[in-house]
């Protein structure tokens, strides 16, 4: 069996980076995933559940372990030495780590710490959301200007999901591959080589409370989901978990659109662009799925601000091409929206 960590020391050349900083930073996430794995699965026993008492930048309640699992992310990140600075879902501004650190290190990480942290309390598979960013500049302090300015590139795309059991599940542009979590002797062993997702699928994931809000085009294709029809395979399976790596890893392994789209009250979407969106995007489209929001590629939209947001539809390609083309038909105003 092979491990996280001689997996990513194996295909470092495909890095460019033969002195192994990338390996290294890899390596601290997993060890930061650990940590916050084993504080989930002790949190009902260690006073952990429940409200911070204070809101994230988003306006959003923070849970007590969205801010532990924050924390432990900071740590390890610190200590490994080869992530100048941090994007989260929980900090405001870009955390740069200050000395040569924050000046010489050749990668930003942006991450959501735990997605679907108000699902904790019911049991309900979480995860972590990354994406590696390669910086351009070396040499100097990480700022805004040069994070908004173009100066990095996306390296690797990734998450943790701590479910039944908790894997470690990442790309970086040479195919998706997915290791397990062995708790008896605390390493991630690769357990899926070469996830694909397939090209149609039967499952479509969305929030329908939100029904009357969304836009004609999401209407219609939900309504086009719900026909029968059994030369396509329809009517399809609807399920939604509401944490967005549960229901994602499920159609990564069994096929599936998940859709969180702009609304009346939102037309933006809810979903942040640098950290949730771009990391799962490069995950499909390496596993032969595909990532719009809805008229246009989310590789390809422009980041203007680190928590920007967009409208997601994701997953088995098929199936976000038929979306996209019920958004183009009965909802063009929508892309004016999101240019």
């Amino acid at each position: 069996m092979k491990t996280l960590v001689e997996f990513i020391w194996e295909q470092q050349e495909h890095f460019g980076n033969a002195t192994g900083e990338f390996s290294r930073l890899l390596n601290d996430i997993g060890i930061a995933g650990k940590i916050v794995n084993r504080d989930v699965n002790r949190a009902g026993l260690s006073n952990i559940l429940g409200n911070e008492g204070t809101v994230n930048v988003q306006g959003e309640t923070q849970k007590k372990l969205d801010v532990i699992a924050n924390n432990e992310f900071i740590k390890a990140l610190r200590n490994g030495r080869q992530c100048a600075a941090i994007i989260s879902e929980e900090n405001e501004d870009v955390v740069v780590f200050d000395g040569a650190i924050g000046q010489n290190a050749k990668y930003i990480v942006a991450l959501d710490p735990l997605d679907g942290s108000s699902n904790i309390e019911v049991n309900v598979p979480i995860g972590t959301i990354f994406a590696i960013y390669r910086r351009k500049q070396i040499g100097q302090r990480v700022t805004l200007d040069e994070i908004l300015g173009g100066g990095i590139d996306l390296v690797c795309g990734g998450y943790i999901i701590y479910g039944s059991s908790t894997m470690m599940v990442y790309t970086t542009g040479e195919g998706v591959n997915g290791f397990t979590y062995d708790p008896t002797c605390g390493i991630f062993i690769l357990s899926h080589e070469n996830m694909k997702i397939n090209e149609l699928g039967n499952i479509y994931s969305i929030n329908e409370a939100n029904y009357i809000y969304f836009a004609e085009g999401v209407k219609e294709y939900i309504k086009y989901c719900q026909e029968d029809d059994p030369a396509t395979n329809r009517p399809y399976t609807t399920r939604y978990i509401g944490s967005l790596i549960s229901d994602f890893h499920r159609n990564m392994l069994r096929g599936g659109i998940y859709i969180y789209p702009g609304t009346k009250k939102n037309p933006h979407g809810k979903l942040r662009l640098m950290y949730e969106c771009i990391p799962v995007a490069f995950m499909a489209e390496q596993a032969g799925g595909k990532a719009s929001d809805g008229f246009r590629r989310i590789l390809d939209i422009p980041i203007q601000d680190i928590h920007q947001r967009t409208p997601l539809f994701i997953g088995s390609k098929k199936m976000v091409e038929k979306a996209e083309s019920f958004m183009r038909e009965f909802s063009p105003e929508f892309e004016k929206l999101n240019p």
